[in-house]
């Protein structure tokens, strides 16, 4: 728990800290159908990242935090390229995400394709990876 100290606040170390992305939306080319790769499709994709921000808390510095926009830069990025799987794309973001911010302890993606090939009633398709 956080006690006030004077006008700052005193910060625990254990705390668990994310930054999260809600609802970004793409028009973008996944299928293992050539018509999917071609037409394209509607896509929804939300992310969270588990990212040591206690020092951006205390110092208003961008530095000390994951910066969302390049987060959304990395997501924008990859699916741009076209994939016949979900699950490839999605693999690609983590090890990004992995790659450009070292710090990052884990999180959850999850990519939706709103109107899936699939005869029937269905909202979406999506893939869902916690790491």
């Amino acid at each position: 728990s956080a006690s006030l100290v004077g006008s700052e606040m005193c910060i625990r170390d254990s705390m668990n800290t994310f930054v999260e992305l809600r609802k970004i939306r793409f028009y973008a080319y996944h299928g293992v159908a050539e018509q999917e790769r071609c037409v394209g499709n509607d896509y929804e994709i939300y992310v969270k990242v588990k990212y040591p921000f206690k020092d951006a808390m205390e110092t208003d510095n961008l530095d000390a935090t994951l910066n969302y926009a390049q987060l959304y830069e990395i997501i924008y990025r990859e699916m741009r390229i076209s994939s016949h799987l979900l699950e490839h794309v999605a693999g690609r973001i983590i090890r990004a995400i992995q790659t450009e911010f070292p710090l990052s302890e884990g999180g959850i993606l999850s990519i939706s394709k709103q109107k899936p090939p699939i005869s029937g009633d269905i909202e979406g398709a999506s893939v869902i990876v916690e790491w």
